[in-house]
């Protein structure tokens, strides 16, 4: 992830501007929110994303480590502190949003959060069942920065997991560069294009991975309110 020194002061704003800063109430909730929020539909995606995931790990062995990275107010490390037996950890740069989580959250003894990346001290030797890049990935400018060293920090039979993150074909790059543009101009954040990337589904290629969700597939293409994000796990 490229940081600068006014990076949150930027991000914060950003999502303030986009209604995504919550309370304290609704981040107890999340992803359950009132119909009327402007990201209801969002949050419906992020709600179902996030039960496969937490079925999916629940029916792995118990006492499971897992990793968040890039988690923001927690709520989805808070889902996943859920499963029996687990001990979560989050982590982000993002000191405003971290803080609200260790607030809300606190009272969870199987759940911490720590400022930084995946080179905080405690978490470099942390060993992992899963590491989960929720709605992440796209502020990393390139997998090979930041998979490799995920995975050093898997045990074995560890897989990493990607979810809520566009993956294009390189054919769609350029359209999806210009939206993201034109976007952050819309709402004069346009400086926010440098922190956010555009990853093809190709860089996948030299890591042992499968789709567990492909929005691509036509049996998926037509479903109603179909999630247009993939699920990808990535095996140690």
């Amino acid at each position: 992830m490229i940081v600068s020194d006014n990076f949150e002061e930027k991000y914060i704003s950003l999502r303030r501007k986009e209604n995504r800063l919550y309370t304290d109430e609704q981040l107890r909730w999340l992803p359950e929110i009132e119909r009327s929020h402007p990201h209801y539909k969002e949050w419906e995606l992020r709600k179902a994303s996030s039960n496969k995931l937490t079925q999916h790990l629940s029916s792995k062995k118990t006492g499971l480590n897992i990793l968040e990275v890039g988690c923001g107010n927690g709520w989805l490390c808070h889902h996943l502190s859920k499963i029996p037996g687990s001990n979560v950890a989050g982590i982000d740069i993002n000191k405003t949003e971290l803080d609200q989580a260790k607030r809300v959250f606190d009272h969870i003894e199987n759940l911490e959060f720590f400022y930084g990346g995946m080179d905080n001290e405690r978490i470099r030797n942390e060993k992992f069942d899963a590491i989960v890049f929720a709605a992440s990935i796209q502020y990393f400018p390139a997998l090979d920065n930041i998979l490799p060293g995920a995975l050093q920090l898997l045990n074995p039979g560890g897989e990493i997991h990607i979810l809520d993150s566009h993956f294009y074909k390189p054919s769609e790059l350029e359209v999806a560069r210009k939206r993201s543009f034109d976007y952050y101009e819309s709402l004069q954040f346009g400086e926010m294009t440098q922190y956010y990337f555009h990853h093809c589904a190709n860089e996948l290629d030299p890591y042992n991975h499968k789709l567990f969700y492909n929005p691509d597939l036509l049996v998926n293409r037509f479903t109603k309110n179909k999630n247009p994000f993939p699920w990808i796990c990535i095996y140690a």
